[in-house]
């Protein structure tokens, strides 16, 4: 079941980012989070106004993801970027896809004009999702962080969304 997050799911979401933190390069940081840090991002999600979502099965959060601004300026207000992580025994199973499925419906409601997401460049299976998904890749920042001894390379994919019917300044 897809659906939007409450607060009592903060706990699953946790552990399935921590366990990225640790354990992968899906995000370019060191330290694993806290409840209290998890509670404040969700807080700051809900009154900014982003969803968050979760892909629950049998009663367990099995994925999540978001979107958020992608850059501070004002300039950028129609451009988007999503976030999405999987517990590692469901990948490979469709929960990623369902997730970004609905971020993308929620960004063309929103009327967003272009949604990017920012992929470990040696994430093989995100990057084949993303594809699969209409997404274009749009450039490389080479040695973009180090991670477990190596450098990593950020790849960008963006897909254009329907965007506002009236774009403005401002």
């Amino acid at each position: 079941m897809l659906r939007s997050a409450v607060e009592k799911d903060l706990y699953e979401i946790l552990e399935i980012y921590n366990d990225a933190i640790l354990n992968t390069t899906a995000v370019y940081t060191y330290r694993v989070q806290t409840i209290e840090e998890r509670k404040l991002w969700f807080q700051n999600k809900q009154e900014d106004n982003f969803p968050v979502l979760v892909f629950e099965e049998k009663d367990r959060v099995t994925g999540f993801a978001t979107f958020g601004p992608f850059r501070a300026w004002p300039a950028y207000k129609y451009t988007i970027e999503h976030s999405v992580y999987v517990h590692k025994g469901n990948r490979k199973r469709g929960v990623g896809t369902a997730l970004v499925k609905q971020i993308i419906k929620i960004a063309n409601e929103r009327e967003f004009a272009t949604l990017v997401a920012g992929i470990d460049a040696f994430n093989e299976n995100s990057i084949k999702m993303h594809e699969k998904l209409g997404f274009q890749y749009s450039g490389t920042i080479k040695r973009a962080g180090f991670k477990f001894g190596k450098w990593l390379d950020l790849a960008f994919y963006q897909l254009e969304l329907s965007g506002p019917k009236n774009p403005m300044d401002g």
